[in-house]
């Protein structure tokens, strides 16, 4: 018995001395980091990391042990954004974790009214106006555009005036676009009245499309970050800037990132500014206004024509997109926009990039060459630094 009992010991202290002897080795031979990385290490020594209960957030570096940290992402400039306009990026994107990467795209001014309309109903063809975008518009997380016209039962055909409404068709434009949500704050949504805003609200909803500028907030929830989304007009009336904060204010304590969509200005320039007796607030204290409230990004539209950003307190503001669809023939600056594309690592804005399209058939916008574009774009970074300048002497609080 005793010399069973003695054997037994004896394989204890030899199996003890053996690992003594293994752990020794490893640490003599390998570097202290490397053995923390080692999965027969963590396994035998406690470690509270390891007892979580969702494993896929503890996991040591089961993904890349590079991937930046979303305050480690640098921040936007100018630079970034117009001087490697034409490239593909000029961020590493290797360097950044796929999973917390959110590209949200933004048109300017969709009208589906007058010409466009026409054009739709005399093709019997309400996609239309998008073959040539469709692809890039639904290539996003999220496509956001400004709806400025109401879509109407009794819509007739015209190629004139100035009260819009579309036909109820044009929904299938939308769709077939991929556009998740859009505003209805402007100045021609009221066209045809309540009824003729109810009409595009109950649309829109059947049809799965979320709207903003009627009072309202969207939140939307992707790669784990709530995006917030809010509209405000400026056009025909000043802003409310007391409800203006206070939307602001709750929309930051239910989201991750706020997204304002500000309809104002006036039109056909390339600087944005009020217009006495139609849009009377000037965009850039607005705009400032709706930074200082809360807002991560501000994507303005109405003026008809691409216009300069601004970057004010590290947020990104996009005074004007230009036309995306409407019937404006008759200038070479309404017939320009650009489509933007917003990407997001988490909750940072890093990356800002813009397609200049061209519209053709008073309806249809497709895409330029880098060497067409690059007009546009030069001329919207030539515009960003007049109104960095102009930003300066703006008057503070």
């Amino acid at each position: 018995m005793r010399s069973k009992n003695h054997k037994k010991k004896s394989k204890i202290i030899a199996i003890f001395f053996l690992f003594s002897f293994f752990f020794t080795i490893l640490f003599l031979l390998v570097p202290g980091e490397k053995i923390r990385q080692l999965n027969i290490f963590n396994a035998l020594v406690y470690n509270p990391q390891n007892f979580r209960s969702d494993p896929l957030k503890t996991a040591p570096s089961s993904t890349n042990p590079n991937y930046l940290l979303p305050n480690e992402a640098p921040n936007l400039t100018l630079g970034s954004i117009f001087e490697n306009a034409t490239a593909s990026s000029t961020l590493d994107l290797a360097k950044f974790d796929p999973k917390k990467l959110t590209t949200i795209i933004v048109t300017g001014d969709i009208i589906p009214a007058r010409s466009v309309n026409y054009k739709m109903t005399t093709y019997n063809n309400f996609r239309y106006p998008f073959e040539k975008t469709v692809d890039f518009l639904k290539s996003g997380d999220l496509t956001f555009s400004n709806l400025e016209s109401p879509l109407t039962n009794d819509c007739q055909d015209t190629t004139e005036g100035m009260t819009f409404c579309g036909n109820q068709r044009f929904i299938e434009g939308l769709t077939y676009a991929g556009i998740d949500i859009v505003s209805l704050a402007n100045n021609h949504s009221g066209n045809y009245g309540s009824e003729g805003i109810k009409q595009t609200e109950d649309l829109l909803s059947e049809n799965k499309i979320d709207y903003v500028g009627a009072g309202n907030t969207i939140i939307k929830e992707i790669h784990g970050v709530k995006f917030a989304f809010l509209a405000f007009n400026g056009v025909g009336n000043y802003f409310d800037q007391e409800e203006i904060k206070g939307k602001i204010h709750a929309a930051r304590k239910a989201s991750d990132v706020v997204i304002v969509a500000p309809h104002w200005g006036k039109e056909y320039v390339s600087i944005p500014e009020s217009s006495p007796g139609v849009a009377p607030d000037d965009p850039k204290e607005i705009a400032h206004l709706i930074v200082d409230a809360g807002a991560d990004l501000v994507i303005g539209n109405h003026p008809h024509w691409a216009q300069g950003v601004e970057i004010y307190k590290d947020k990104f503001i996009a005074y004007a997109h230009g036309n995306f669809i409407f019937d404006q023939m008759w200038s070479q600056e309404t017939r320009e926009g650009v489509v933007g594309k917003y990407t997001f690592y988490d909750k940072k804005l890093i990356n800002v990039k813009f397609y200049p399209v061209l519209i053709e058939d008073y309806s249809q916008p497709h895409f330029l060459s880098d060497q067409e574009g690059d007009l546009i774009l030069e001329r919207m970074r030539q515009a960003s630094e007049k109104i960095q300048v102009q930003t300066i002497k703006l008057p503070k609080g």
